[in-house]
């Protein structure tokens, strides 16, 4: 059985670490959807200029062929509106998503503790207000991303096992 799961959330949810113990679980392998991004998107989020919808299309299509391209394969990526998802699901028709669901203030802080990462925490309120959360005819599960790791791994890892 193929397995194409995308990790959605916004930045600070946990996307990859979940998405990182999901696909240990699972035996696929897992992609951080941040590295796919073009250099010129990764310039922009650390300036803190938040990315426009032609910004992400490129960047979507390549999230669904990278699923697509695998049988077993865990992708993290934020996947944050309907439009987004249709185009990763126009090249992955297969795509289950899992959206880690969270208060504004947890990701807040979240964002301020990490270290080394692009994406600065004065993006989290464009973040939030660009959210659309899974509608009921989309293929996915949406889970409290303040479960430990391994309790949100198997809640996601249990939806795509009774699909």
């Amino acid at each position: 059985m193929s397995v194409r799961i995308v990790v959605m959330g916004p930045s600070g949810s946990g996307k990859s670490t979940v998405g990182a113990c999901l696909a240990d679980s699972l035996g696929a392998r897992f992609i951080d959807g941040d590295d796919l991004h073009p250099p010129e998107n990764v310039g922009k989020m650390a300036a803190g200029v938040p990315l426009d919808d032609a910004d992400r299309q490129p960047w979507l299509r390549l999230v669904g062929k990278t699923l697509q391209a695998e049988e077993r394969v865990v992708v993290a990526c934020s996947a944050l509106r309907r439009v987004y998802r249709d185009l990763i699901r126009d090249e992955a028709p297969e795509a289950f998503f899992a959206e880690l669901a969270i208060g504004r203030d947890v990701l807040e802080e979240r964002m301020r503790l990490r270290v080394d990462h692009f994406m600065p925490a004065a993006l989290l309120d464009s973040q939030l207000q660009t959210l659309e959360s899974l509608d009921a005819d989309e293929e996915g599960i949406s889970i409290d991303a303040e479960a430990d790791v391994r309790t949100a791994s198997a809640l996601i890892a249990a939806a795509v096992g009774q699909r």
